[in-house]
């Protein structure tokens, strides 16, 4: 009998290389992984058997019955939030709790990475009902985005057509939550600065407090292709993990590609021990658990979502 030929469409993440390259794969499938500049609509692409897929659409889509996607407790994507708020040079806002009845914009409603970064101000008290929400790019030409899911907004979250940037740098906008930076904050005399001065210690102490570091994309395949190889997503997985721990040895050894890389993968280990973005569904249910409650306190679900539920 033939080995299936699965298609994967992915961002370029550096701890996929090996899988790129053919240094890790699947037992009994030939994985074809494809790079996009963009997360793929899984389901819009017929060729595709599965791929990444944003954490909170695919929880709301299994929490609305559509369950066509087989999600695999893969973190594509993950990584703290606090660095993700962006006010001006010249903000007195200096923590989460100052963002308190300020107009907000972010890059996306139901994102993943903003359900997130709207928890920071929900765990310091701050009534997110209460702050007026502006949606849109972060930049003017970004375009081919869902940034406000199916759901009807609430009220004091309107779409903007003006750039965050634009409305940040002005001062129609208080703060920005975005997971990509301008390109203005790589330069000696961008406009903006991060709402928390040191988000090192700030992701640090989130750390030590919940254990985990959140996810917001993870790896899908599609359900009928699990139906027809029902041993296809352990394998998916146990390929992934591969293509992880191969990067990350090379990276020990290859440590210059940045002027203090070593550094940072010392420091990595020392603070999360030998692997900050586990794998597999008991690994991540704390993690999970606490981003399910997220999505229903923030009214986004619209029902509670168990966990367990995510990855049957």
């Amino acid at each position: 009998m033939p080995i299936p030929r699965i298609r994967l469409a992915v961002r370029d993440w550096d701890h996929l290389v090996p899988l790129l390259t053919g240094r890790a794969g699947a037992r009994g499938a030939a994985l074809e992984v494809e790079t996009r500049d963009v997360t793929p609509d899984v389901l819009a692409e017929p060729d595709l058997d599965g791929g990444e897929t944003s954490f909170s659409r695919y929880a709301l889509a299994l929490a609305s019955g559509d369950d066509r996607l087989v999600g695999l407790p893969v973190f594509l994507m993950r990584g703290f939030r606090h660095r993700c708020v962006l006010v001006r040079w010249s903000s007195g806002l200096s923590s989460a709790r100052d963002l308190a009845g300020a107009t907000i914009g972010l890059t996306g409603w139901p994102d993943s990475g903003n359900t997130w970064t709207r928890a920071l101000l929900r765990a310091e008290g701050v009534d997110l009902s209460g702050v007026q929400w502006r949606v849109g790019s972060l930049a003017a030409g970004e375009t081919g985005k869902d940034r406000v899911g199916s759901r009807p907004l609430p009220g004091n979250v309107r779409v903007t057509g003006t750039p965050l940037v634009e409305g940040l740098a002005d001062g129609s906008l208080d703060a920005v939550f975005t997971p990509f930076m301008p390109p203005e904050m790589f330069t000696a005399r961008g406009r903006f600065r991060h709402l928390y001065g040191d988000y090192r210690a700030a992701e640090t102490a989130y750390y030590a407090r919940t254990g985990f570091v959140p996810g917001i994309h993870l790896l899908a395949l599609k359900r009928e292709v699990v139906d027809a190889h029902p041993w296809l997503p352990e394998a998916v997985q146990d390929a992934f993990e591969a293509s992880k721990r191969l990067w990350l040895e090379r990276r020990r050894l290859l440590a210059d590609t940045t002027p203090w890389l070593l550094d940072e993968l010392e420091a990595q280990a020392r603070i999360f021990g030998p692997d900050w973005m586990p794998y597999g569904a008991e690994a991540n249910a704390a993690m999970t658990a606490a981003f399910c409650a997220e999505l229903h306190e923030q009214g986004i679900a619209p029902r509670p979502i168990k966990a367990e539920e995510l990855f049957g």
